[in-house]
């Protein structure tokens, strides 16, 4: 297989029609159709469904479009990388972050500046699955720190911590002279929960269900942020990191534990295996690494 087979092939998938992918590639069809029925020959493998009156791709067709993607991705990222090196100078280190991790990821950036004070450092937020998922595959991030374990052979995911999950009550709730909550405690009360998709949502309405209780959800959301607002308005109760607590302002609020419940998430450290990664890459997931083996 050569690189511009490839290109050829992603582009005849993505357009579903050889006369516009030929116009996308600026070739002639017949280069192009030529280009495809070699790429077959050497594969000895059917990646069109001829039989279809539609364009579709074959099920080996399939596997080859999603892996020439990454291939390709990759390879326009390199290229841009040493273009980007010779013009601006040193790397940029791009982290996907879920909103508690910064109780510990700023003294961690504080001591990587310390060593590589030129580099240029993004974070981004990656809350959900497919958040974190796209933003690896699309090579928008280096590495993501999160709470959604990633089911996919090529995504390394290293656990780094747990933290529990903790009601968070409104000014003045009946619960907050209690010492401690149990999960019935929450039995009928406004629920503000994570939308669908997200790990923490799952962690909690699994909870719910082993303890035979129904959520009454008044509230879906994305970020603890917008929770913790509605809980401050008086809106309802939900449930958030413990560790989110530490940093958010939520002053007019109260945190209680949720004893017997079990409820409690793991964040993980989650980087593409087969990228390559910069020694700035592997420098900052050591010093995340090291920062918990110390605890």
């Amino acid at each position: 297989m050569e690189f511009r087979q490839l290109l050829y092939f992603i582009t005849l998938a993505d357009e579903k029609n050889y006369t516009r992918a030929a116009s996308t590639l600026h070739i002639a069809q017949p280069s192009l159709s030529a280009a495809i029925k070699k790429l077959e020959q050497e594969l000895e493998l059917s990646l069109m469904d001829r039989s279809s009156r539609g364009f579709r791709l074959t099920s080996e067709g399939e596997i080859l479009y999603q892996e020439a993607k990454k291939l390709i991705h990759h390879y326009e990222h390199v290229s841009f990388e040493m273009d980007r090196l010779k013009q601006q100078g040193p790397l940029e280190l791009s982290i996907g972050l879920i909103e508690s991790s910064m109780f510990f990821v700023s003294g961690i950036l504080t001591q990587f500046k310390q060593e590589y004070n030129d580099v240029r450092i993004r974070l981004l937020e990656t809350l959900s699955l497919s958040d974190v998922e796209q933003a690896l595959n699309n090579f928008d991030i280096h590495l993501a720190i999160t709470n959604q374990y990633i089911h996919k052979d090529d995504i390394e995911t290293i656990p780094i911590y747990e933290e529990r999950l903790v009601a968070l009550l409104p000014p003045g709730h009946r619960l907050n002279e209690q010492k401690t909550l149990a999960i019935c405690d929450l039995d009928g009360e406004n629920f503000i929960v994570c939308k669908e998709g997200f790990q923490t949502r799952r962690d909690i309405l699994n909870a719910f269900s082993k303890s035979g209780i129904k959520p009454n959800i008044q509230f879906e959301i994305e970020r603890f942020e917008t929770g913790s607002s509605l809980v401050e308005d008086g809106l309802g109760i939900t449930v958030v990191p413990e560790n989110y607590i530490r940093y958010a302002n939520n002053a007019r609020c109260t945190s209680k534990a949720i004893e017997g419940a079990g409820i409690s998430r793991t964040v993980y450290l989650a980087y593409d295996k087969n990228r390559y990664l910069p020694p700035i890459v592997e420098r900052f997931m050591e010093l995340v690494k090291a920062s918990f083996r110390a605890d």
